[in-house]
């Protein structure tokens, strides 16, 4: 019996502690994810983003090749971007 009540209160006492440094956890695992993976540029992010469209404009011109005028219109598209 007095064993279980120590398991109790440690286990509540455990998650006290959490929820009382959850900010500061939450922020050093935002520290510790920046150190593995930084976040990217703006350009770097425009420049994904430019190629993911381009890719994505290459994928539906080879997938319309039988409509002519999908693929047309697509092509303006691509040369507007």
């Amino acid at each position: 019996m007095l064993a279980a009540l120590q398991v109790l209160l440690g286990a509540l006492l455990a998650l006290a502690f959490l929820l009382l440094f959850k900010p500061l956890l939450r922020g050093i695992g935002r520290a510790l994810m920046l150190v593995v993976k930084p976040k990217l540029s703006k350009e770097q992010r425009l420049q994904r983003r430019l190629m993911r469209d381009a890719m994505m404009l290459n994928r539906m011109l080879n997938s319309l090749e039988g409509a002519p005028s999908h693929a047309a219109e697509l092509r303006a598209m691509a040369a507007r971007a």
